[in-house]
C-alpha cells in the first residue's frame, strides 16, 4: 500500500489548489491511510483526492453519473470520522 505522509498531503493539496492547506495534514494522512487499509485500496492518495477534491475512485464505485453512490458516501463518512478522531487526539 502507498502510504501518505503529512508532508505529501501538504504538498499535494497546495499544488492542486494553489492555496495553503487549512486542515491538519497529520490527521488527513492518518485518516486516508487507515481508510485505505479498511477498504482494501492500495492508494491512500485516491482517498485524499476523494475527500478534498471529490475525485471519483472507479474501483471503489464512489460515483455514478457524477453523484455519490451509497458506497461513496460511506467512504467519505468514514474518512471524515477518522479525520476528526485523529485531529482531536
Amino acid at each position: 500500500m502507498n502510504k501518505l505522509t503529512p508532508k505529501k498531503v501538504k504538498e499535494y493539496v497546495e499544488w492542486r489548489s494553489n492555496q495553503k492547506i487549512k486542515h491538519c495534514p497529520e490527521a488527513l494522512a492518518a485518516a486516508c491511510n487507515e481508510s485505505a487499509y479498511r477498504f482494501s485500496h492500495n492508494k491512500a492518495i485516491d482517498l485524499l483526492r476523494l475527500m478534498c477534491f471529490n475525485d471519483p475512485i472507479p474501483s471503489l464505485f464512489t460515483h455514478s453519473y457524477g453523484f455519490h453512490t451509497a458506497s461513496g458516501r460511506n467512504i467519505i463518512q468514514t474518512l471524515q470520522t477518522k479525520y476528526y478522531e485523529y485531529e482531536r487526539s
